[in-house]
């Protein structure tokens, strides 16, 4: 039970070493690996039968030659398609504002070490060690969330589309 505690006052006192963009980085990652874990639980378990079920409702058509069927055919993978990829533009998004949000981190910080330099003087490292500090820990936590979110969202992607595609070809026409 002790280690729970020291960790928890280990991810403390880095949240207060990056300052408080690091916060908005951690909820950003939060989120963008909630979002990853629910589209890994989909791909997993409901998408197959939704796939199953389209399929068998497409081949229990009796007549599927003509423009409505076409029609119909295409509005099913439609449908397919949007609920395979929901939710995947949002990570994609969640990735590319993590480096971002270091970004600011590192100006927030840089801007405490100048405030420090025009305070004391021009060398009291110590005072400006705080400030360097909150200057690189939310970029280095910004590069490591997004680099852990850009490997899954595409291979996300690719599942999707190749379900999509999979779904297409099961879904024959008759001519």
């Amino acid at each position: 039970m002790l280690w729970i505690a020291d960790s928890f006052e280990a991810i403390r006192d880095f949240m207060e070493l990056g300052g408080p963009v690091l916060r908005w980085i951690a909820l950003t990652i939060f989120v963008m690996w909630v979002l990853i874990v629910e589209r890994i639980m989909y791909f997993r378990s409901t998408m197959k039968s939704a796939a199953r079920s389209i399929h068998d409702a497409w081949e229990s058509r009796p007549e599927r030659r003509s423009w409505n069927a076409h029609q119909i055919r295409e509005l099913m993978i439609s449908e397919f398609s949007m609920d395979t990829h929901k939710g995947i533009p949002m990570i994609q998004t969640l990735v590319a504002l993590c480096p971002l949000l270091g970004l600011l981190g590192t100006v927030t910080g840089m801007i405490s070490v100048f405030q420090v330099m025009a305070v004391s003087g021009s060398g009291n490292v110590r005072a400006m060690a705080a400030g360097v500090s909150q200057a690189t820990v939310p970029t280095m936590a910004g590069m490591v969330g997004a680099l852990s979110g850009v490997l899954l969202v595409t291979i996300l992607t690719r599942r999707a589309a190749r379900e999509v595609g999979f779904l297409e070809d099961s879904l024959t026409m008759d001519h």
